[in-house]
């Protein structure tokens, strides 16, 4: 029997060494995509991740610059 491991998202943003929400917000402007997405009553989709998703999140985390930090100033 050939079955691949998947994972959920949360545990695929510990795979990636992003943040559950980061992983989201990466979702959600369309930079990556899990290879499944299993539609739930209430609209919302559950992301099923593969080990090629996690590879391919890694690859998406070393592409990110960080913005620009706001500075902190006086009143």
């Amino acid at each position: 029997m050939n079955t691949k491991k998947t994972y959920t998202t949360s545990i695929a943003a510990k795979k990636m060494g992003v943040s559950f929400r980061t992983l989201n917000r990466w979702i959600a402007l369309g930079k990556i995509k899990a290879s499944q997405g299993i539609p739930l009553a209430d609209g919302r989709k559950l992301w099923v991740w593969t080990d090629a998703d996690i590879v391919h999140g890694r690859k998406v985390k070393t592409q990110q610059q960080p913005g620009q930090k706001p500075k902190r100033g006086k009143k």
